[in-house]
């Protein structure tokens, strides 16, 4: 006879949290059949592995290690990922302006935004800004350097900032206001 204990240890720490991992997927993979799809497998993975999970250790983290090991595997079966060349990478490196953000954004301009960020600089953005990890939570979750998490946060917020220019007027300064009045 299968003891019913395990079932229900595992549905009362992971389930609560389906509603965090299908928005963060549904963000990253910018399509809601395949955030489904990725949310339905990690929490197969998470079941099958939930002999693994050490009690009394964050879940949280630990269940969106999976969806990100899940989106991984779930990419390279659909297509090659395109990474940054170093020129590239140089390039954003050496990024000095930074528009102000507009005072005055919807939701849905800033969630167009962030669609436009690319998809490694937006994962680290979802979980450190919308789940609020850890820098070492990120590392451990998407298995990269904390440097490389820092700097990922830190090119992704200016490119986001970039991108909300464009959503939105920049006030003018006051001066410019006080005499156009």
């Amino acid at each position: 006879m299968v003891s019913l204990q395990p079932v229900n240890e595992f549905e009362t720490l992971a389930m609560p949290h389906m509603n965090d991992l299908y928005r963060t997927a549904r963000r990253t993979l910018g399509n809601q059949t395949e955030a489904e799809d990725v949310v339905q497998e990690t929490y197969l993975q998470a079941w099958k592995s939930f002999h693994r999970f050490e009690a009394g250790t964050n879940i949280r983290a630990w269940m969106f290690k999976i969806m990100f090991h899940v989106i991984q595997h779930h990419r390279r079966k659909a297509y090659r990922l395109v990474t940054l060349k170093e020129e590239e990478e140089f390039l954003f490196e050496q990024l000095t302006y930074e528009p102000p953000v507009p005072q005055e954004l919807r939701d849905e301009d800033v969630l167009a935004a962030l669609d436009r960020v690319p998809e490694h600089f937006r994962s680290v953005i979802l979980l450190a800004d919308v789940q609020e990890f850890s820098y070492k939570e990120i590392q451990e979750t998407l298995g990269i350097p904390i440097g490389t998490v820092m700097s990922r946060l830190s090119r992704g917020r200016q490119l986001l900032r970039a991108y909300l220019a464009d959503y939105a007027p920049v006030p003018k300064p006051e001066r410019e206001a006080a005499h156009a009045v």
